[in-house]
């Protein structure tokens, strides 16, 4: 076989046209012996046949026995494991990334959450000091000081340095499941400099109090009569049914199965990358559940029937199925025609969670309404959905 300085001499000279195919060939069988010529365990053939090696990890702490059947199956099981310890000495950050993120869109189905974590990692990682360095040269303090530099320069929230951690503890965790690291430097890292401060929120910017509910229904009813467009009356409706927006234009009228139950049981998602709205046959928690129907929305749902009865989808316009996105359009032209903030679709669903506990419906029993999984999540739902003037003639009336 041809060495490498060889090779090298004669191209320097112009001797030797070579394509990169061979070239390819060359370096790779060169790499071969020499890391064949460095193993320091002699590889044997053993009594039963097999032949039989040792290799020991890069952190010389284990040392593993490969016996195979042929002596070539066991130097090829050598060099593969010598190439995989050398590319992981060499691994930055930045590849790191690379590799996870390709294994993480074989295990998550949402193509929303892989495009936030490359939106993230573009913005606040990837052309830091820290991820141009070897993953080996990582350790709790290095990270803890980039981490802590970061919030700082950003003015970064608690929800933003969140996001960015999840990225961090998924990268460390994976390389951790490949051995390519023995600890996690995640697990010992420590913040220490301020988050910027989110204004609070509160019954007054979370929900559509009393007054406001009462207006806004009246500007749904009123446009209905104007246009006879189903999508005032679904917003109307969702006040009294608190669905998700992608769950609410993915109801269809096979999901009124009784006169007082309405079953959800799909959405609609919107794929950020294409930029496509799509039903998928589940919700987010990928539970479904049945939500109970007032005598009002049954009666919203019965007029809404005589417009779409013979339709799949309860909301259709003549373009065809309603989507989340105009439903969204219809609280900002509100906002717009009224001169009041926008107040966006979320709103509606923590609107009626609120309603009810304000009312005394046990908060267990709102979960369920909701669909959530845990009961936690339900509480940071429920605000002060009241007037002042309600409120006050509470107080008034409890004490």
């Amino acid at each position: 076989m041809i060495d490498i300085q060889t090779l090298q001499d004669a191209i320097d000279c112009g001797i030797l046209p070579l394509d990169e195919t061979f070239l390819r060939q060359q370096l790779e069988m060169s790499k071969r012996e020499r890391i064949l010529k460095n193993h320091p365990f002699a590889i044997k053939q053993q009594t039963n046949g097999r032949w039989q090696t040792y290799y020991r990890e890069p952190d010389g702490k284990k040392r593993i026995c490969i016996q195979l059947a042929t002596k070539e199956k066991v130097e090829d099981r050598l060099v593969a494991l010598y190439k995989e310890a050398e590319n992981n000495e060499k691994l930055t950050l930045n590849k790191l990334f690379d590799e996870w993120i390709r294994y993480k869109e074989t295990v998550t189905e949402s193509d929303n959450t892989i495009l936030r974590h490359k939106q993230q990692y573009r913005k606040y990682l990837q052309d830091s000091d820290l991820f141009q360095k070897e993953l080996k040269k990582v350790d709790h303090l290095s990270l803890q000081s980039f981490a802590n530099k970061m919030i700082k320069d950003n003015k970064m929230s608690s929800k933003q340095w969140q996001n960015v951690k999840t990225i961090l503890n998924g990268m460390f965790g994976y390389a951790m499941d490949k051995e390519m690291i023995s600890s996690n430097p995640m697990d010992r890292l420590k913040i220490s400099v301020k988050f910027r401060q989110i204004p609070r929120k509160t019954g007054k910017t979370e929900t559509f109090n009393t007054a406001e509910l009462n207006d806004l229904t009246h500007y749904l009813e009123e446009k209905f009569h104007e246009t006879e467009d189903i999508i005032y009356l679904a917003v109307e409706l969702n006040f009294l049914i608190g669905l998700r927006v992608g769950e609410l234009v993915a109801l269809k009228w096979d999901d009124w199965t009784d006169m007082t139950h309405l079953h959800v049981c799909r959405e609609e998602t919107r794929n950020q990358k294409k930029k496509k709205y799509l039903i998928v046959e589940h919700t987010k928690t990928h539970q479904d559940r049945y939500v109970p129907l007032i005598p009002k929305a049954i009666s919203l749902l019965s007029r809404i029937r005589e417009y779409t009865c013979n339709e799949e989808y309860i909301f259709v316009r003549e373009s065809g199925r309603v989507s989340s996105r105009q439903v969204s359009y219809v609280l900002e032209r509100y906002a717009k025609d009224t001169g009041n903030p926008i107040k966006r679709t979320h709103k509606m669903r923590k609107t009626y969670a609120s309603a009810l506990n304000a009312n005394g419906v046990p908060v267990d029993a709102i979960r369920e309404c909701l669909g959530h999984s845990n009961l936690q999540t339900t509480m940071s739902y429920l605000y002060n959905p009241l007037t002042d003037e309600e409120t006050y003639e509470r107080i008034k009336k409890a004490l």
